[in-house]
């Protein structure tokens, strides 16, 4: 929920998905290109259409396309809409973690 909620602060507007992402098996491309095998569990997504153009969508669904991450460098704020931690992959979401690291690392 912190994704949509990050959205709709960014200036973006959710969508009720037709079908929810549940489970532990949906194929996320990330910015590097690679594929993460994630689990999700929302029945809502941002609308990228929506966002501010200073806001890249760094996640895709690959099942539907939906924004899957989000990055705001002005803001130093990123999303992930689905469960990192879960580990399905099991080190395929290890990107976002050292990421967020470093955002915090420049910060300083």
């Amino acid at each position: 929920m912190g994704h949509q909620v990050l959205g709709q602060a960014f200036g973006g507007e959710t969508f009720k998905l037709k079908f929810g992402h549940h489970g532990g098996n949906h194929p996320v491309r990330g910015p590097t290109g690679a594929v993460e095998i994630s689990s999700q569990n929302h029945n809502f997504a941002v609308d990228p259409k929506t966002l501010p153009a200073d806001v890249e969508v760094t996640h895709v669904n690959l099942n539907d396309g939906t924004c899957a991450g989000m990055i705001y460098p002005a803001l130093k704020a990123m999303t992930i809409q689905y469960h990192p931690e879960a580990s399905p992959g099991p080190h395929d979401s290890d990107g976002s973690f050292e990421t967020f690291v470093e955002m915090m690392k420049a910060g300083k």
